[in-house]
């Protein structure tokens, strides 16, 4: 029996009241009280309050949550009365402890307690506000329906008048009739004629039907390929465990049918997208119809839908194949198997649907070798971690997502899927050791890989070991799969960014929002808007600048970064009044995100330099270092800028020599010494210790491309000193 058996039984006795009506935190709560292992406990509970968290910051602040941390929310809460003092302290509690469930630190069992406890109270809280809030709407809904009587009298009176006129009607009917007779002689002479034409029309319209040999041909797309989108499948067990491979399935067929080169498989960001923006977040809604909505919006030629059934121990896993246009069903496919081997059935399932989709087009068959496995993984428990890492990624949780990935790779340490995203989970955060480390686990399988999996992970070696031209490479090849999926423009704009190449970038950038317009759903992050409008702001387009702006406050309302770039803005263009109005806000939501005031200073200072206003960026750059004098990297920041702008080279050299007193092999602090010294004339001097930088910064972190061209001004003028 599990130290906390009383706290769940605690919880049991709540479910009832909240089965049914509110299915999110159902299905939560259910796998909590199902479980018996304490980090699932954790991870669940807090899945239980974002559940609850989210609504009321939907409910009461009138507003998506979108990606902000809980405790933010739950500050907010706090701060607008919304929620009592002591449920906030529960919700505190909870959202720290079960934090443990998703990282590798040890935790102290005896902690689940006070995170379950947290919960009743919660829970508890949440239903007696749900009531009351059902209350003070159903007395609205009753003077309503008062009023709709009333209506209903008025319109009782209006339907009187209209029998009145019915009658009348009535009289012309009769006359009409007797025209009719005397048509009649006529029509029978028409009748051959009209039966004639009746058999031409239905010859041209079966015509394709009958004589066409190749059912597909008119399916391909332009070049040649045929489009398929796969939408998440229904769970029909009446077991919530299955929920989560509602889009497993999805997923892992898109993996795989991606890797072949006869078809252009649509990806689940563009789909999740569409069903999202259309309100779809219940899967037993998507029917053909929406599906093949759906499908044409992304410009697929066929979809494919289906369900997870149970019958007593065997899994069976239905789809159809069906014609995005006519909803015709081209084939039906149904696996049965056992839950432990659910991966088995999708494998199957991939195999056979591609099968159909080629093997059919080009009359022959395929071996079973040609069809990698969609994941990497035997564990179902593992990929169920794998997709819950994904929605969290989705989301913009990367600490979370990364967290749920190791949880992932703990049950499956070969689990090369979820190596690779808990790969882009630590390089989001610039942990670069860690990013690089499960990269290389990935990357060393490559060659097992489905052809669009390889093709990532080669983007992320890239990435991580090569640089932004062999990165762009392999995300051309990614849009070569599937050239509607808008994050893969979002990166080869970020790719060009890094390269100072802005023109490129603005290309790629606004493509990309083009395609989410094209879609119907907003963009997935502030950054899709935060990073074109950089590129305006650097090639002077201060307009489209300001116009893509006012667009982002629709999406991502009170957003810092979006904040913190209209400041930037307005100091370009001179706007003091605004600059200082948006300074105001960045700093204030900085504080709300968490920020410390030293890193937000620091970053002002790091705006004010890219905008020119280099007396107010010193001022921030000392403010910085002033609220933490002890700290190198404070140190640094300052002196690279009095060098690189030569404001005051003597001191930035004094400031970065004690900074390197303290971390005399950090990359960055040499480079800026170098680059000191390289100012001063002494060029010798300087590429040694700038050559040295690069080394380390290629060793310990990733490509930098003002790095690497600082490096190679300093090669050309030693090499020039020396051929005098």
């Amino acid at each position: 029996m599990q130290i906390w058996s009383a706290e769940i039984k605690e919880l049991e006795a709540l479910f009832p009241s909240i089965k049914s009506r509110f299915p999110e935190l159902e299905k939560e709560l259910e796998r909590l009280i199902r479980t018996d292992d304490e980090n699932i406990v954790l991870v669940y509970a807090r899945r239980c309050l974002e559940v609850i968290i989210t609504d009321l910051c939907e409910s009461e602040l009138k507003r998506p949550r979108r990606t902000e941390p809980l405790k933010g929310i739950i500050d907010k809460l706090h701060h607008d009365g919304i929620v009592p003092e002591h449920i906030i302290t529960s919700m505190h509690g909870l959202n720290e402890l079960s934090t443990y469930g998703a990282h590798p630190k040890d935790f102290d069992p005896e902690q689940v307690k006070p995170v379950l406890n947290n919960l009743s109270i919660i829970l508890k809280w949440y239903l007696k506000h749900r009531e009351e809030k059902l209350q003070v709407t159903s007395y609205k809904v009753q003077g309503e329906e008062e009023e709709l009587q009333v209506a209903s009298y008025k319109v009782q009176g209006r339907e009187e008048k209209v029998q009145g006129t019915r009658y009348k009607v009535q009289g012309r009917e009769e006359k009409l009739q007797v025209a009719s007779y005397k048509l009649q002689v006529k029509s029978k002479l028409n009748l051959g004629l009209l039966i004639i034409a009746i058999l031409v029309i239905a010859a041209i319209i079966a015509y394709p039907r009958i004589f066409k040999k190749d059912k597909f041909e008119s399916l391909k797309s332009s070049d040649g390929r045929i489009s398929v989108a796969i939408m998440p499948f229904q769970n029909m067990t009446n077991d919530t465990v299955w929920d989560v491979w509602q889009e497993g399935i999805q997923d892992n067929l898109i993996t795989s049918l991606s890797n072949s080169a006869e078809l252009k498989v649509r990806q689940t960001e563009s789909i999740t997208g569409l069903l999202n923006s259309r309100g779809l977040t219940n899967y037993a809604s998507i029917t053909p119809t929406v599906a093949s909505k759906i499908s044409q919006k992304l410009d697929a030629n066929v979809f494919i839908t289906g369900s997870i059934n149970q019958v007593g121990s065997t899994i069976r896993v239905n789809a159809q194949l069906i014609d995005s246009k006519t909803e015709e069903v081209f084939k039906s496919f149904q696996l049965n198997s056992t839950a432990d081997r659910i991966l088995n059935i999708l494998d199957s399932l991939a195999i056979e649907v591609k099968n159909f989709l080629i093997i059919s087009k080009l009359k022959k068959g395929l071996s079973p070798d040609d069809f990698q496995l969609s994941a990497t993984t035997t564990s179902p428990e593992a990929y169920s971690f794998f997709l819950l890492g994904n929605k969290a990624y989705r989301n913009g949780d990367f600490i979370g997502s990364y967290k749920i990935y190791l949880q992932a790779l703990a049950i499956d340490s070969n689990f090369i899927e979820a190596a690779l995203k808990l790969s882009v989970g630590y390089y989001n955060e610039y942990f670069y050791d860690d990013a690089k480390k499960w990269c290389l686990k990935a990357y060393k399988n490559r060659d097992q890989m489905p052809l669009q999996l390889k093709i990532s992970t080669n983007r992320i070696y890239a990435l991580l070991f090569e640089g932004p031209y062999e990165e762009i490479k392999y995300l051309r090849q990614l849009q070569e799969l599937d050239d509607l999926l808008p994050s893969t423009y979002y990166s080869l704009g970020y790719a060009y960014f890094n390269l100072i190449q802005y023109e490129k970038a603005i290309a790629e950038l606004e493509k990309s929002i083009e395609i989410y317009d094209k879609l119907g759903f907003k963009p997935a992050w502030a950054f899709n808007y935060a990073l074109l409008g950089d590129a305006y702001r650097f090639t002077g387009q201060y307009k489209k600048e300001e116009k893509l702006y006012k667009r982002a406050e629709k999406d991502f309302p009170d957003n810092l970064f979006i904040t913190y770039n209209e400041c930037l803005h307005a100091e370009a263009i001179r706007d003091t009044v605004n600059a200082n109005l948006y300074l105001e806000k960045a700093i204030r939501l900085a504080r709300e995100s968490g920020w410390t005031d030293p890193n937000s200073t620091a970053q002002m200072a790091e705006g004010f330099a890219e905008v020119g206003k280099l007396d107010k960026a010193e001022r921030y750059y000392r403010n910085a270092l002033s609220m933490e004098p002890e700290k190198p990297e404070r140190m640094n920041d300052l002196a690279f800028f009095l060098i690189n702008n030569e404001r005051n080279i003597n001191e930035g050299m004094e400031l970065v020599e004690k900074a390197l007193a303290l971390k005399p092999d950090n990359y960055l602090f040499l480079d800026t010494k170098g680059w000191g010294l390289y100012k001063q004339g002494k060029y010798d001097e300087a590429y040694v210790l700038i050559q040295k930088s690069w080394d380390l910064r290629r060793e310990k972190a990733v490509y930098n491309h003002p790095a690497y061209l600082r490096l190679e001004e300093v090669k050309k003028t030693v090499a020039s000193q020396k051929s005098k």
